[in-house]
């Protein structure tokens, strides 16, 4: 009987007209079986073989272009690279998410232990303490929300998964992937799962399960699991090909980025496109066919000028078998490299600004670091100083010191010593802590300033990690615990549990029935177990550490050996060793010799901007943010462990200070309000207004700075030069009055269009992102000295006085020089747009102008320049406990204008260090042979004093 009906069955395969229709059916589908071998056998046909066939369509990328300076020097580029991918060939059974998380794992196991790096550019990361956190905010956050849980718009989700926090987000794609659960929240590193899953390596498979996801229903869209990966990872994953199905490596190309830390903040960096990004791009660009596997420009340039740099994809036909093997290829079309973008910017003063800049910053620490445990804060900010105190315990709150590795098995002497303190001090405040909490609820203004600091840290993680929420601020025990501070934490808590602003489902109680007590308890363990692991309170613990001498300065610099942050010249090493070098001194020398940077210690000042103009142009030729980053390491595959390292770093050096920091102008504001007063005519180029040291239309009324002496009669162009408060309160007043009364909203008014002439209303024209500015709403008289809510970036600084140096022209600044194909053939050129004219008699820009010449004529350290300058100091308070902000806008040649230099410290005491350091930068540009001895790669001291501003 069977052997009958396996006859049938073969007669009707073998047909001539079923093989046809069969056929026809595959192919229409897209399937295609193609028999290898009919045999006749004994008179019989049999189908010896026939294999799968799955026609697709493969995309090929297309080589992205390059960027250089305006000079042709390359700054960005790509490398020929091996990528480690995986195809969705799995069966759609019951073990499919186990064998896919198995294989990924293998992988990454391979990966990782070739020192390569796994794709990890999900919108969620690990935070210094290895929890869990969203890198994005806002609708970008919502955007990824709606992608997570299947929505096509942000309408769409729900209170809960609009309000999901990244544990939540976290669990519920591990069970949607099966990749396991949190088995306790308050111990997050463990996983239910058979692997073992670490958050760090429970992120790295939900990450890649989740692409995976998105390019299933693709043409032929691999996922990426590792990018430019070695060639050791290249063997290993060949060899072990049997068992990593779907697995496979593929020639790509990697971005590179020339001395990165330099330019990161102007070029940015590319990767995987996010939702939000390319539902832009495809909205934008239709005819370059972007999908959910493209890399694409994230930030700076590469974001700006994407569509000039990502080039045309080529395609191909592809047959592959059932595990994703490539049987034959087709109808191949080539892809269109990019073009390449040619910048504005001069690489090498670029660089030279950056190291200057840094350079001078660590001789401000130089100067203001000394031997003591605590300073007065009772001082001008100008004459604040840092103990060296403050100095070890940045080494710890900014990560120098890795604490981290004192558990590690190659710990050395000090760190274990450390430790062992560390555990100790631990050990009593957590004891004190619940002491506090469950018995002695001492009021908060009662405690110690230490415990009120924890306390204030605890209520910061109840909110942050929405334990606390919805609390009412105008009720009365909120603001006598929050203001009045005249009740204890215990009380405030037990409060917000009556009032329902404490979330119990973030506390693993097993019970929504649970009586107020127990809710309280948990409330104690969730907080003792958060602060145990904490990276945040750790550091705060250091501080005290420190402040009772369990630790002494000497530990730290031998723990900064030990972990090889610095290094010793023999010679200096055996006396240090010997003990005839003290902490302070060893501190000293590192900074000196720019071995601890100023953004490492994170000290005032720790950051500061630098932009420079061509006036006649609107070219910028140096856009430097300090500090910088390596933008290599957020390419081709984020390196999540560096990414989470710039996060926390207390520097933010992924934050462009040159285009995104706002602060105060200060009194370099003064020439457009001169401007304003001359043209508004409520004074001449030889009225006269005498300043007394107050201004006393008012009752009292503000002090010039020179208070409590005075200039006495000043006109315009000496208002100008010696910086006066006084005659700027004064022409704000008179802006300000109509018919005898003052209006402050009248010279505000004024005031905000003549920002508007200078190009300050708006943002610079510069292609890169930059914060919008904030013109002055409040107090005339004040905002004409550059304070009330005035608030600029550094390039908008550089576009007003690029406006002022070449008397009237102000551009929309530009970064793009021009654009060529992949062979050098030019495509566009592209210069600064003329935004608008500013049209002066020439004898207001003349008194403009000698103002300005007067204030660096004032200055003996620009005395033996071999250019004559032009500039104006400005001083910006933010902080009352912090040093001012340092501006210094300035322009050269005097006479006949090239270049414009605004160079901003923030917090950095006095403008006259602002101004110190442009003067090396102007040294560096019209002095060759000066070159080499400003950047010898040491700290430069700079002079404390300087005139007023």
């Amino acid at each position: 009987m069977f052997d009958d009906v396996k006859e049938a069955v073969l007669k009707f395969i073998t047909s001539r007209f079923t093989v046809i229709a069969l056929v026809m059916i595959l192919a229409a589908s897209g399937i295609l079986y193609r028999l290898f071998e009919l045999q006749i056998i004994n008179g019989e046909s049999y189908l010896e073989s026939f294999q799968l066939r799955i026609e697709k369509t493969k995309d090929i990328q297309a080589t992205r272009g390059n960027i250089y300076d305006r000079n042709g020097n390359l700054l960005a580029y790509n490398e020929l690279a091996n990528n480690v991918v995986i195809e969705d060939v799995y069966e759609s059974d019951s073990l499919r998410d186990e064998n896919i998380n198995e294989t990924i794992n293998k992988v990454i196991d391979i990966v990782e232990s070739n020192g390569d790096t796994v794709v990890n550019d999900l919108s969620i990361q690990l935070d210094e303490n290895g929890d869990f956190e969203y890198t994005v905010e806002g609708t970008t956050l919502l955007r990824f929300l709606a992608d997570i849980y299947g929505h096509t718009t942000i309408d769409q989700l729900a209170y809960e998964e609009r309000t999901a926090t990244p544990d939540e987000v976290m669990e519920y794609l591990g069970k949607k992937f099966e990749i396991g659960a949190l088995t306790d929240p308050e111990d997050k590193k463990s996983f239910e799962a058979g692997y073992g899953y670490t958050n760090d390596r429970f992120l790295k498979v939900v990450t890649l399960r989740y692409y995976m996801s998105l390019n299933s229903y693709q043409k032929y869209i691999d996922t990426t699991i590792a990018e430019a990966v070695s060639d050791q990872t290249v063997s290993d994953i060949m060899e072990n090909s049997d068992v990593l199905l779907g697995v496979s490596i593929e020639e790509n190309t990697a971005r590179k980025y020339v001395d990165a830390e330099y330019f990161a903040l102007i070029l940015g960096y590319t990767g995987k496109v996010s939702s939000t990004e390319l539902a832009q791009l495809q909205a934008d660009y239709p005819d370059m066919d972007y999908d959910s596997s493209d890399t694409v420009g994230k930030s700076g340039i590469e974001q700006a000028m994407e569509s000039t740099l990502q080039g045309t994809k080529g395609s191909e036909t592809v047959y592959v078998d059932t595990v994703g093997q490539v049987l034959e290829t087709t109808n191949y079309v080539e892809p269109r490299s990019g073009n390449d973008v040619y910048l504005t910017i001069d690489k090498n003063l670029q660089e030279a600004c950056y190291d200057i800049l840094e350079s001078r910053l660590a001789g401000i620490l130089v100067n203001k670091i000394v031997n003591a445990k605590t300073v007065s804060t009772t001082v001008k900010t100008s004459d604040l100083k840092i103990a060296i105190y403050d100095v070890y315990f940045k080494l710890f709150e900014n990560s120098v010191i890795d604490t981290t590795h004192f558990t590690e098995d190659d710990a050395k002497e000090t760190e274990l010593k450390v430790l062992s303190v560390f555990n100790s001090k631990q050990e009593t405040v957590l004891e004190g802590l619940r002491s506090e909490l469950m018995e002695k609820q001492t009021p908060y203004n009662e405690l110690s300033l230490e415990y009120k600091n924890y306390e204030t840290y605890i209520t910061t993680i109840l909110r942050d990690n929405n334990v606390l929420v919805n609390e009412d601020t105008e009720d009365d025990t909120y603001v006598t615990y929050t203001k009045d501070e005249r009740i204890s934490l215990y009380e405030y808590l037990h409060y917000a549990i009556a009032q329902n602003w404490i979330d119990i489902t973030k506390l693993s109680l097993d019970s929504q029935y649970t009586d107020s007590e127990e809710i309280y308890e948990h409330i104690v363990s969730y907080i003792t177990g958060k602060l145990a692991n904490d990276l945040t309170f750790s550091k705060m613990l250091y501080r005290y550490i420190l402040e009772d001498d369990l630790i002494s300065g000497r530990d730290c610099c031998n723990v900064l050996l030990e972990q090889g942050v610095v290094k010793l010249e023999d010679s200096e090493l055996k006396s240090w060793n010997a003990g005839n070098e003290s902490a302070y001194t060893f501190i000293i020398n590192r900074i000196n010799n720019l071995e601890l940077t100023p953004a490492q210690l994170n000290l005032d000042p720790c950051s500061g901007s630098i932009v420079i103009t061509d006036v006649n142009t609107g070219d910028v030729l140096a856009l430097v943010s300090y500090p910088g980053y390596d933008n290599n390491r957020m390419a081709n595959g984020v390196d999540a462990e560096y990414y989470a390292k710039l996060r926390a770093d207390l520097s933010t050096p992924l934050y462009n200070y040159a285009t995104q920091q706002r602060t105060a102008p200060g009194s370099t504001f003064k020439p457009l309000s001169a401007t304003a007063g001359l043209m508004e005519g409520v004074i001449t180029t030889t009225s006269s207004i005498r300043c007394t040291g107050t201004f006393d239309k008012f009752t009292n009324g503000p002090h010039c700075w020179i208070y409590p002496s005075s200039h006495g009669e000043l006109t315009v162009a000496g208002g100008i030069t010696n910086s006066c408060n006084c005659f700027f309160y004064e022409v704000g007043y008179r802006l300000g009055s109509e018919n005898g009364t003052y209006n402050s909203d009248k010279g505000l008014e004024i005031l905000r269009e003549y920002c508007d002439m200078y190009g300050l209303t708006e943002k610079s024209g510069i292609e890169i992102e930059e914060s919008a500015p904030i013109v002055s709403t409040q107090d005339a008289v004040r905002s004409a000295i550059g304070q009330g809510t005035n608030s600029f970036t550094t390039v908008q600084l550089a576009r007003y006085i690029t406006t002022v140096a070449n008397s009237g022209t102000c551009f929309n600044l530009t970064l793009i020089d021009k654009t060529t194909d992949s062979n050098g053939n030019l495509l566009q050129e592209y210069s600064a747009t003329v935004r608008n004219t500013v049209d002066l008699p020439s004898s207001y820009w003349d008194a403009i102008h000698s103002g300005m010449r007067g204030v660096v004529e004032k200055r003996s350290d620009y005395s033996d320049l071999n250019v004559q300058v032009a500039g104006k100091t400005g001083t910006a308070q933010e902080r009352s406990d912090r040093a001012n902000h340092a501006l210094f806008v300035s322009y050269a040649p005097y006479n006949n204008p090239e270049i414009s230099i605004t160079t901003r410290v923030a917090f950095g005491y006095t403008s006259s260090y602002a101004a110190q350091i442009t003067r090396d930068v102007y040294d560096y540009y019209y002095n060759v042979d000066a070159r080499e001895e400003l950047l010898d790669g040491s700290a430069q001291s700079l002079e404390g004093g300087g005139t007023g501003d």
